[in-house]
C-alpha cells in the first residue's frame, strides 16, 4: 500500500502507518530529494515547520525535525500555526522544503504529515513516490558543523497574519464575525485577522488542549456554529478545519454555506471586477451540480480536476486562472496563495458581503444546491473500481436515469480506505435511491 494519499502521509498517529520512525524516515528521504536539486550552491539548506494542535504533533514534530537536521539541513520550528502559513513561510523565506503535521479535518488520533516544496507548493505525486522510494536506504551522515542546527521562530506568526491583511482592499468594518477555530491551528490567528481587518469577532472552540481538535467543532460540525450565530445576531460564521487549510460558512439564519456555494459568490465577484482570469474557475468532479449551473447562468467556464487542491492548483497554473477550489472548503486565491487558505477564503468573502451590501444568504441564492448523497463503502477493493463491468454497468444506468437533472460520481478516497458513492438528483428520495442500489452493487462486487 501506498504511505502517501491525495494529501500527503496520513494515519492513527503512532499506529501501524504514521510513527515517529516513519516521520523520520520521511523527513531525511525529502530532505534528499528536495535538497540535492537546490540551485543555492554554497549555503545550508533550510526548512520550515509547523504543527497544528493535536499532541501527537509533538512527538512527530521531534522526529521531523531530527530526521532534518541529520539530514544538515537548518529547521525553523514555527509551533501551531495553519497549514497555508507554512505554505507561505516557505515561498516568502526561501526555504528549500517546508513541512506541516496535521491530519486536517480528521479526528483527533489521526496525524499527518504534509510536505512542501521550495515556493510552497504542494509536491506532486512522481516526488512522493521517490521519497517514498528512499526511505531507509543506507545514506552518508554529515557530521561536527555539517549537521543541520534547529531554531524555534517566533516571528512566524506575525509575518503570516501580515501577509493575510495585505490581501484586504475593502475593510470589514461594521461586520459581526462568529468563528469556530475547530480548536485547532486557527485558534490563536483567525480572531486576531478578522479583528484586524475591522470585523466585531466572536471566536468559539478557540481553546485546543491537544485532545479536543475537531471534537464536535469545525467544518465537520456546525452546529454549535449556527446556534452561536443566530444567538449573537451576528452576519455570518465562519468555520475551519483543524489546520485551517479550508472555510465553511453560515448565513445570519444558520444555514449552511459550503465550499460551491463561496467558489460562486467570488467567481461572481471576481468577475464583476474583471479579476476572473479568462473568466474560467476550476473545480474538482465533486462540486454540485448546482455549482455548475449557477457558472453557465454567470457564463463562467468551468474546468474540473480529481479531488485534491494540488489537482486544482495544477490547472490553474497550467491555464493562468486566478481561482479554484473544492466543495469542501478549500478553496486557491492565486493572487495571494498557491494553496487552499481558510482565512483567506473568509477573508475574500467577507469582502464580497460588505462590497455588494447583500447579507451573505442572498448572494449565497445565486446557486441552488441539488440535492446530494455520499455514501461511504468500506471493506472494498478499491483497486478493481475502474475495471469492474458490473460496477460501471451499474453507474451507466444510474447515469442515464439521471439525464441533466442529476449526476452520479464513484471514486476511490485517497486518505481512508473507501469507495465513496457520490448521487445527485433532483429529490432526496431519489439521491436515497440510486446512492444505496449503487452502495450495495460496489458492495457485492468489490467486497473483501
Amino acid at each position: 500500500m501506498a504511505l502517501f494519499g491525495t494529501d500527503g502521509i496520513r494515519g492513527l498517529a503512532n499506529g501501524s502507518v504514521l510513527t515517529a520512525e516513519v516521520a523520520l524516515s520521511a523527513a531525511v528521504a525529502a530532505a534528499h530529494i528536495l535538497v540535492e536539486s537546490s540551485s543555492n550552491v554554497g549555503r545550508r539548506p533550510t526548512a520550515i515547520v509547523g504543527q497544528d494542535s493535536r499532541a501527537s504533533g509533538e512527538f512527530l514534530e521531534a522526529a521531523v525535525v531530527a530526521g532534518l537536521a541529520s539530514a544538515g539541513v537548518d529547521v525553523y520550528r514555527v509551533g501551531v500555526l495553519p497549514t497555508p502559513a507554512i505554505a507561505h513561510l516557505v515561498g516568502a523565506r526561501g526555504a528549500d522544503l517546508g513541512i506541516m503535521i496535521s491530519a486536517s479535518h480528521n479526528p483527533m488520533p489521526d496525524n499527518g504529515i504534509k510536505l512542501f516544496a521550495r515556493g510552497g507548493g504542494k509536491l506532486d505525486d512522481a516526488i512522493e513516490a521517490a521519497i517514498e522510494k528512499r526511505m531507509g536506504e543506507p545514506w552518508e551522515r554529515p557530521t561536527g558543523r555539517a549537521v543541520g542546527r534547529i531554531t524555534d521562530d517566533t516571528t512566524a506568526a506575525a509575518a503570516y497574519i501580515d501577509h493575510l491583511l495585505a490581501s484586504l482592499s475593502t475593510p470589514l468594518a461594521g461586520l459581526k464575525i462568529v468563528v469556530d477555530c475547530a480548536n485547532g491551528a486557527a485558534s490563536r490567528v483567525a480572531p486576531l485577522v478578522y479583528e484586524k481587518a475591522g470585523a466585531t469577532v466572536v471566536a468559539i472552540h478557540n481553546s485546543p488542549d491537544g485532545w479536543n481538535i475537531n471534537d464536535g467543532c469545525g467544518s465537520t460540525h456546525l452546529e454549535d456554529l449556527q446556534a452561536a450565530v443566530v444567538r449573537e445576531g451576528a452576519d455570518f460564521g465562519i468555520a475551519h478545519d483543524g489546520d485551517s487549510d479550508r472555510c465553511l460558512a453560515v448565513d445570519s439564519h444558520g444555514s449552511f454555506i459550503d465550499g460551491d456555494h463561496i467558489m460562486t459568490i467570488l467567481a461572481i465577484g471576481f468577475k464583476s471586477r474583471g479579476k476572473l482570469k479568462s473568466n474560467t474557475i476550476v473545480a474538482t468532479v465533486m462540486s454540485n451540480l448546482g455549482f455548475f449551473h449557477a457558472m453557465k447562468k454567470a457564463e463562467i467556464e468551468v474546468l474540473t480536476t480529481s479531488v485534491g487542491d494540488r489537482y486544482v492548483l495544477e490547472q490553474m497554473l497550467e491555464g493562468d486562472f486566478s481561482l479554484g477550489g473544492e466543495q469542501s472548503g478549500h478553496l486557491i486565491i492565486r493572487e495571494h496563495a498557491g494553496t487552499g487558505d481558510g482565512i483567506l477564503t473568509a477573508l475574500a468573502l467577507a469582502q464580497e458581503v460588505v462590497r455588494t451590501g447583500k447579507p451573505l444568504a442572498e448572494l449565497a441564492s445565486s446557486m441552488v444546491r441539488f440535492p446530494q448523497l455520499l455514501i461511504n463503502v468500506s471493506g472494498v477493493s478499491r483497486e478493481n473500481l475502474a475495471t469492474s463491468t458490473v460496477v460501471n454497468a451499474a453507474v451507466a444506468d444510474a447515469t442515464a436515469r439521471l439525464g441533466d437533472q442529476g449526476r452520479v460520481l464513484l471514486r476511490a478516497s485517497g486518505t481512508e480506505p473507501l469507495i465513496r458513492v457520490m448521487v445527485e438528483a433532483a429529490s432526496d428520495s431519489l439521491a436515497q435511491e440510486i446512492a444505496t442500489s449503487l452502495a450495495a452493487v460496489v458492495k457485492a462486487e468489490l467486497g473483501n
